[in-house]
Formats: C-alpha cells, structure tokens, sequence
C-alpha cells in the first residue's frame, strides 16, 4: 500500500511539474521575441547577375515600417543595388524592407547586416552569401537536358535494372541507359525548413541554385499569406531565355502544373495555385516553347469543362502566342510547328505506362476516353524536334512524374514500368547527343522513397496460401532465387509481371496495408478512413486492397495515408560538356550552378 501511495504521489508531482512546465512553454510562445530574417537565407550560393528579390523582415516586434537598416557589406543596402527599397508593415507586429529584381554584380564574399531598435534594445543578425561567376570552359554546352526522376531513389534504380535487363548467377544481364552514363555522384535533398523535402522544393533547388521551403516553387517564403508576393529568385527557363535567347522545354507526365515542372518556370509560396501557374506559364519571360503533359483542366474555364474560375481560355491564349496545340498521340506526331508547342493529353496527370500501353486491351475503366496519350518517349523526340531548331539551343527538363506517384500508393509494377520508360526516353536522347556533342544529359532525381529489395518471392507457390503462409514464401539469402522475369519480345518489358520468382519489395515507412506481393490488376489506395473515427484523418487497412495478404502494421502517424518521401541521397548520372561537374557529393542547389557553368551564362552581361 505505500507502494502504491508513493506511486500515485509521484504521478501526482509529475503532473504538477508537467504542467508547470506546458504553462511556461505556452507563455513563452505567446511572448515571441523579436527576430529578424534575411532572404535570400545564409550561405546561399548565388549566381552573379541572376535576378532575385532582396528582403528582410522583422517580425514579432510593434515597430514603425522605418525600423529596419540594412547594409551589404557595409554599405547601405540601397546604395549598393542602386534602388530604393519598399519599407511596410505587413502586420501589426512586423516591419519589412524589399529592394526587388535586384542582383550581385560580382563574384565575391557577400555579408548582409540587418539592425533594428524594439523598445530601447538593439536587436541584429548578420548572413554571409558566395556569390559566383561562371568559369568559361573549352567545350561548353550549348544544349541541356535535364531528367528527373520523381522519387526515384538508388533501390527503384536497381529494380528496374533487374525487372529490364534480368541477373543470372550473380550477374546484371545489362545495364540501365542511365546508369551508362560518364559521371556518377550523389545528390542531397533536404529543404530550408525540413530535411524530408517534397517535390516543389527540391525541384526548385535545381532550378534557382537557392533552397527553400515545402511547397514553394521559385521564391523565399516571407511573412504574408499571399502566396503569389514571396520574394522570387529567377529560374533555369528565364535564366537562359534572357542570358542567352536559348529555346526552352518542359515535358512531365504529370499536371504541368504539378511541382517539379512549375519549378522550372514560375513562382509561388503554394505549389497548388495552378491557376496561377499557367498565368506565368504565359509570362514573355518564363513561357516555355514546349509545354507537354496532363492539366488540361487549368486551362478551360468552368464552362468549357474546366476549373479556371477566371472564365479564361488560356489554350486560345496559347495559340494567339504562335503555339501549335495537341490533345493525343496523334496530333502530336503530325506536328509540323517548328518553334513551339502545347501539348495536354489529359486532365489531372496522365495514366501510368503500365495501363497506357502495356495492359491490353486498354482497360478504360482505368484511363477513361484518352486511349491515345503519347508515351514519354514520343513527347520528349518531338520536344528535342521542335527546341532544335533555336541557333542558340535549349534547356529542356523532362519529368517522369509517377514514379513518385505510384511509389506512394506502394504500387510496385506500376512505379517501375514507368522507370523503364523512362529510362528508354534516356536511351533516345543519348542517341541525338551523339550526334549533338555539345549536349549535356543530367539524370537524377528530386528525393527518395523508401522501398527496399528484400530478396524474391515465390509467386507459384502461393495461390491459396494463408496470409501466415505468404510471408514463408519471401526468400531470403540462399532461398532468395533469381527472378524469372521473360522478355520475349525484347522490348524492355516483361511479359508477365508475376514471373514465378519475383522481386519481393517492402518499404521503409509506410500506413496499416496488406501485401500478396502480387500486381494489382486496377491502381488501389492502400488505406481507407477509418470509418470508427469521424473527427480526424486516421487511416487503416484497406480490406479491398489484398484481402488475403499480410497485413503489414504502419509506422508512421496514421493521418498519412500513403508511403511518404525520405531524405536518402539520391543518384546522379551526367555525360557531356560539363559532366564531370557532377561526380561526388553534391548539395542539390549545385545542380544549378553546374548546368549554368557548363552554358557558360553570364547574367551579368546588359
């Protein structure tokens, strides 16, 4: 008993204590101090002459809008970009100084000071920039092809090499197209304020040479809720369009709007303003000569079937500008344009490889009426087609989108025919670079997923098999067969996805789901609500997906749904002038200054 009483007196106690302590913290957050931000942020690498928007805020702090001083490197920050700043208050407890579409001259140190008094007391904070010149080389590059990967990390790499190319007694039967590339290195993915990114800003990164934060694209987050205001840093397509009157292209099988393909060309805190995007797509500055993808919703008003709440047709827009436009595979390869071109397949993203050409019959209970979307390959030939024909060359990025998208779902088949795909769009445009030397390839990726290759699976022994009884049939070391995936046809693709021993994948952080390790004949959600919880998102099994599988427990929050990204390394491959640029660690923000240096842009120049 005076066990238990001592128990309960410590319980007691901890309460207290706990409590005293949640009160402190919650004081403590309503009694903000006074901070002061500098964008762009500390140790920001910056190309000389790229245009930016200089900003500092001084937030939690009632102050005149005058309250701030400024200098870069000791000199007062609008003598030095020559340009008056615009000083607010852009709440009641904030003041901001913005000097916009400015740039660093030089190559040099920079150290930006920031100074302000709040009630009688001195506060300030000091950041340091590197600003850059791009170096001439012998054999700089007059083309740029930039692919991305969405999500695909190392494994998803070695998955597709295996399921392709097949292994026997321990050894590759082939190569990937972007594995036989000159230079190899590694890639960190990390944002400004998370260090597990998404796609907007880790596509930005590549795009600006700057990092930011989840869900901007092209621009610092500043302290308004307006997500159209944020402090922009100018992108690859305006970059070069202005240096150097280069052609420009974007190519994904996503929404064009989606994140890695409005990062190349546009600016906004919340990368779901699509709107917007396709507002800026039209920008003079940053209009893209090729546009290909899904979307096409953002492109119609309402009343022409689409979400524009505008009432704007920007397809007619487009066509005004001198644009040819197509909506299938079709029309595209009848395309005689040769300056620029729209191409929107679809509405939302278009369907994966797997039940777009490779399921036939087409199930269009899966991909509806638009049967005759083009492949990547096809879009990304008649890109290169169309860019080709700038004297001064292009920066072309091309995006297979749905790695990422069918990584989330865990859909193992469908996220790895779309890397084959990829990979074949790799292989073409090795071809023109062969006869185009002066073009560098890029291949990489924007961040992880976390599926791992956990050996093979004995898919002939499993019909009737108990959930128990499925899990026996993952084979481990010596039990771990080669996979008997058969490519008859020698067109990269299986012809049976569920060869008798296949690769047995799992995943690294994922919702409650089940898993039979066999392929989903439809795209399935692993999850559902739980229909029990009715006041938050909470997520469980969906008993639809695999009914007979294992059930695999979560091990992450359940408000997720799906499998979420990681902040692994990812891969890159390079070839041409410039690659080797690419060899080693490398923070994802030099992607940029690599593809800039192997231009040989100077943005300096009038």
């Amino acid at each position: 008993m005076l066990k238990n009483k001592l128990v309960a007196l410590f319980v007691s106690s901890a309460l207290v204590v706990t409590s005293a302590v949640s009160g402190i913290a919650s004081a403590a957050a309503a009694e903000a101090k006074p901070s002061i931000t500098i964008l762009p942020i500390d140790r920001a690498i910056v190309l000389a002459g790229q245009k930016l928007d200089f900003r500092v805020e001084l937030n939690d702090a009632v102050v005149s809008k005058d309250a701030l001083s400024v200098t870069v490197n000791g000199k007062d920050a609008e003598t030095y970009f020559g340009k008056k700043a615009v000083r607010t208050n852009a709440n009641e407890k904030s003041a901001e100084f913005t000097i916009k579409n400015v740039s660093f001259p030089k190559a040099e140190k920079i150290t930006i000071r920031a100074t302000a008094k709040v009630d009688g007391k001195s506060i300030a904070k000091s950041v340091g920039y590197e600003v850059y010149q791009t170096v001439g080389n012998a054999k700089t590059a007059k083309n740029v092809v930039l692919f991305i990967g969405d999500g695909m990390s190392a494994n998803i790499r070695t998955a597709a090499r295996v399921v392709s190319k097949g292994i026997d007694e321990g050894k590759f039967k082939g190569w990937l197209e972007m594995e036989k590339m000159d230079y190899m290195g590694l890639i960190t993915t990390s944002g400004m304020d998370s260090i597990v990114t998404d796609s907007a800003n880790s596509a930005s990164a590549y795009a600006t040479g700057h990092k930011t934060a989840v869900n901007a694209e092209g621009v610092y987050p500043d302290n308004t809720s307006d997500p159209l205001d944020d402090p922009r840093v100018e992108n690859i397509v305006e970059l070069v369009k202005r240096t150097k009157k280069m052609a420009t292209g974007i190519v994904t099988t996503a929404d064009v709007t989606d994140a890695t393909p409005a990062a190349m060309a546009t600016h906004t805190r919340k990368r779901s303003t699509s709107e917007e995007i396709v507002n800026m797509f039209l920008e003079p500055g940053s209009r893209p000569d090729v546009l290909m993808g899904g979307g096409l919703e953002w492109f119609l008003p309402e009343n022409q079937g689409g979400k524009r709440k505008d009432g704007k047709n920007k397809i007619d827009a487009f066509k005004s500008s001198g644009y040819s436009y197509v909506t299938n595979a079709t029309e595209l390869n009848k395309v005689t344009n040769k300056n620029q071109l729209l191409g929107l397949f679809k509405k939302g993203n278009m369907n994966v490889y797997f039940d777009r050409e490779y399921t036939k019959p087409v199930n269009t209970a899966i991909v509806g009426q638009d049967t005759d979307q083009p492949t990547l390959m096809e879009m990304t030939t008649k890109a290169i087609d169309v860019l080709d024909n700038n004297k001064n060359g292009f920066f072309l990025m091309v995006e297979a989108a749905s790695i990422d998208k069918m990584a989330h779902p865990m859909d193992f088949e469908r996220l790895i025919w779309d890397t084959i795909e990829f990979d074949k769009t790799i292989g073409l445009v090795k071809q023109y670079a062969l006869k185009h030397p002066d073009t560098l390839i890029i291949v990489t990726s924007d961040h992880g997923h976390s599926m791992t290759l956990n050996g093979t699976y004995d898919t002939a022994a499993a019909a009737g098999k108990s959930a128990d009884e499925l899990r026996e049939l993952v084979g481990t070391y010596a039990d771990s067969k080669f996979p008997t995936y058969v490519d008859a046809n020698k067109d990269g693709f299986p012809d049976n996805p569920d060869s008798n021993w296949k690769i047995a994948v799992g995943w690294g952080n994922h919702p409650d789901y089940n898993e039979d390790y066999l392929t989903n004949p439809v795209p399935v959600n692993p999850t559902i609500q739980d229909p029990n919880v009715k006041d938050k998102a909470w997520f469980i099994a969906n008993p639809d997906k695999d009914p007979n599988g294992i059930h695999l427990p979560g091990n992450i929050p359940h408000d997720e749904s799906v499998e979420v990204h990681t902040f692994d390394d990812v891969p890159v491959n390079a070839s041409g002038p410039g690659a080797q640029a690419f060899a080693g660690y490398m923070d994802n923000t030099q992607v940029f200054r690599n593809m800039v240096t192997a231009l040989g842009i100077r943005a300096t120049s009038k």
